[in-house]
């Protein structure tokens, strides 16, 4: 009997985040997958670990994925994970394959997903917490209201073209294109928060462009809304 792969997402970083669904899941799954070269590498174990203790009994298969843009230097590490993953799969062992926030929303987690579903096994999705809903309750702010639209995108892509859409924009994982970023705020009329490290050690929230640091780690996420609509982000 063959075992079922699941991505679980398991929040923004904060063990309490963690949905129940997902401590379940954990806690049934006799392997553990990441998408790291070493536990003490990998955000989302670390935050899965501090709600299911038991996690550091288990088999854990370790995915070296790199973290670039270039797509035939991830593509190998990727073949390489799924193929490590089916081998338990093809044993009947179930494998809960961890990414950090939501397992849906730019999550590396569904790379290996399609590569293994294509391969003919069972997948199931486990959705989290995702980051930037945990970085408007920290900040004690909405993120959309009435007709407001809202906009989730990657902060290293195509900023540009984003903010000039309509609402409320969510830059997400901002870190490498922060300074960017940020000068490209700063020559417009926008209200922008944001939350860094949200839910992790070092957290810290941000009330104004003004107040943000000259420089910020990969784990920031801004919104930002058009100074012209009155509300405060």
């Amino acid at each position: 009997m063959r075992g079922k792969l699941y991505g679980v997402g398991v929040g923004p970083g904060d063990p309490e985040d963690m949905t129940l669904k997902a401590v379940r899941i954990l806690r049934q799954c006799p392997v553990i997958a990441i998408p790291k070269k070493t536990p003490d590498l990998c955000v989302s174990y670390d935050t899965a670990v501090k709600a299911v203790p038991e996690l550091v009994h288990k088999e854990l298969v370790c995915v070296d994925v790199p973290m670039t843009k270039d797509r035939d230097q991830r593509e190998r590490p990727y073949e390489e994970g799924a193929r490590q993953i089916v081998d338990r799969l093809s044993k009947g062992q179930d494998v809960a394959l961890l990414t950090i926030g939501d397992s849906t929303i730019y999550a590396s987690d569904m790379y290996l997903i399609r590569l293994v579903k294509a391969m003919g096994y069972e997948v199931e999705m486990v959705n989290g917490v995702p980051s930037f809903c945990a970085a408007a309750a920290r900040l004690k702010i909405s993120l959309g209201e009435r007709e407001e639209q809202i906009h989730i995108l990657p902060g290293s892509y195509q900023v540009e073209e984003g903010l000039r859409l309509p609402g409320v924009k969510i830059l997400m994982k901002t870190g490498r294109s922060y300074e960017k970023v940020k000068e490209l705020l700063k020559a417009g009329e926008y209200e922008v928060k944001m939350a860094e490290n949200c839910g992790m050690a070092g957290e810290k929230v941000y009330g104004s462009l003004e107040e943000m640091p000259s420089k910020a780690g990969y784990y920031s996420l801004m919104i930002v809304r058009d100074r012209k609509t009155g509300r405060e982000p």
